[in-house]
């Protein structure tokens, strides 16, 4: 039977390697976020809604298309994204044009938390530029659910 000091050190032992893992993580986010070209070339994403790259569907319309991240962080962590990115590679690039499509996702964001039953809260993150941590562009949503989310996010 453990002590109360070695259950202590044993969880702060687990405490300190998930803040190392998450680190690790943040670290492996922002090399590939600053090493991604923010321009019109073909994306991962352009190759998923071809088919050329297998992904998990749970939402899908004329406009926009929603998959289940391949690495979640966050026990429900669903990608949406437009069909089409007519220039839309980032938030911060989006004109009046966009302006539909635009609620259209954050709607979809909404409809598909209700389909997972999210029905405690989500978070919904657009990252955005090199030093908002976004590794591709062509703009997404990314729908996060199913713990508690923590604050601050970054």
């Amino acid at each position: 039977m453990k002590n109360s000091q070695e259950r202590e050190d044993i969880r702060r032992i687990r405490v300190l390697g998930s803040h190392l893992g998450a680190i690790s993580m943040a670290s492996s986010e922002i090399e590939a976020a600053l090493a991604a070209t923010p321009d019109d070339a073909p994306t991962i994403f352009d190759k998923i809604l071809k088919k050329e790259i297998p992904s998990t569907a749970v939402y899908e319309d004329d406009k926009v298309y929603a998959f289940r991240d391949v690495s979640p962080q966050a026990p429900t962590h669903i990608l949406i994204i437009p069909k089409v990115k007519d220039g839309l590679l980032g938030l911060s690039k989006a004109e009046v044009r966009h302006i539909e499509i635009l609620g259209h996702l954050l709607y979809t964001a909404k409809v598909i938390a209700k389909q997972e039953g999210l029905d405690d809260g989500f978070r919904i993150v657009i990252n955005d530029g090199p030093a908002g941590c976004q590794s591709v562009y062509h703009l997404h949503i990314h729908l996060l659910g199913g713990r508690q989310m923590n604050w601050p996010p970054g």
